[in-house]
């Protein structure tokens, strides 16, 4: 990427107040900027970008939102989670607005999404993973979405999510039941048609539609009512919180949607591929905390024992075997 040209950096290090900020509770911290300069255009998006050890996949994603069509109505705020591959620095781009915080420690996904949120002002928010890389028409063709009369009840919208090999990501998903998640974690799902998978994994996403969740990677979300939900619910450290997200819009009175004119590269897994153990233990939790949300405790005790006597056991036993598999 090149130098920046004409466009307002700003670089502000989130400083964790001493009294904590936990997951949960509301984030305290200590603004300190520096080098900005003066305000660009208005913005009709701001772009939160949750980063944590992403190597150059922040890069190509900043890179591919710098090429967009509306990238001077852009701002893209990035969330840096105490990463140690000094993956956030020295960013730069000649046609984004650019705002970086700092955590001094991961606060997790929906803490870091929410710290994004605070710093917007535009109509519309984009919550984007360090693994997407948009075309160049991706952003101004979800915001034509939104902003097309006939759409003004829709809340929530996803895009096409094409992996490296040029398939189209079974991305959405149908809102679970507390019989289905329990079934799930014991993985009936995948043993029986009679269970039903908590992706759409039967429909092709070749058409938009109304759905009950869009994946997160990609999730645009009208900022008026992000704020009226009172963002991402900050329990969740990582995964479900974009479900749950959702799940609030719907009860609302919103439409969330899956828009199939919009298309972005996802290579999926991008900053958790490396901690695979992490990853299943906080899909686990984050299961279980939305059980205890919106099905009780009796429903969150079950997965509790399921999930420590049946789910995480299997789930590091195929984790061994694919290490030993690899090996050979």
């Amino acid at each position: 990427m090149g130098p920046q040209s004409g466009h307002s950096r700003r670089d502000l290090d989130a400083r964790e107040n001493l009294a904590g900020a936990a997951v949960g509770e509301e984030t305290n911290v200590e603004m300190q900027e520096s080098a900005i300069e003066g305000p660009g255009a208005a913005k009709r998006v701001d772009v939160v970008i949750v980063n944590w050890n992403s190597n150059s996949l922040l890069r190509e994603c900043i890179a591919a939102l710098d090429q967009s069509t509306i990238a001077a109505a852009l701002r893209v705020i990035i969330v840096d989670n105490a990463s140690s591959d000094r993956s956030s620095d020295g960013l730069s781009a000649r046609n984004l607005d650019l705002t970086i915080l700092r955590n001094k420690r991961n606060l997790g996904f929906s803490v870091g999404c929410n710290m994004g949120a605070k710093h917007a002002g535009a109509e519309y928010l984009l919550f984007l993973n360090p693994d997407v890389r948009v075309e160049t028409d991706t952003v101004e063709r979800t915001i034509r979405y939104l902003d097309d009369r006939p759409n003004s009840g829709v809340g929530v919208v996803g895009v096409q999510l094409i992996d490296d090999g040029g398939h189209v990501q079974r991305s959405c998903a149908r809102t679970p039941t507390g019989a289905s998640l329990l079934l799930s974690t014991i993985f009936l799902d995948r043993l029986t048609p009679f269970v039903p998978s908590h992706f759409l994994l039967e429909w092709d996403h070749a058409t938009t539609r109304d759905v009950d969740q869009v994946m997160g990677a990609y999730l645009a979300v009208r900022r008026p009512l992000f704020e009226r939900l009172g963002g991402f619910d900050e329990r969740y450290f990582l995964y479900y919180e974009d479900l749950d997200l959702c799940v609030a819009a719907r009860a609302a009175g919103w439409k969330v949607v899956y828009y199939a004119g919009a298309v972005a590269q996802h290579v999926g897994g991008g900053t958790t591929a490396a901690i695979k153990v992490g990853r299943i233990f906080q899909l686990s939790s984050s299961r279980i905390k939305y059980a205890a949300k919106h099905h009780g405790l009796t429903v969150a005790g079950l997965l509790v024992v399921l999930t420590s006597v049946v789910e995480i056991p299997v789930r590091l036993l195929l984790l061994a075997a694919e290490k030993i598999t690899q090996r050979l």
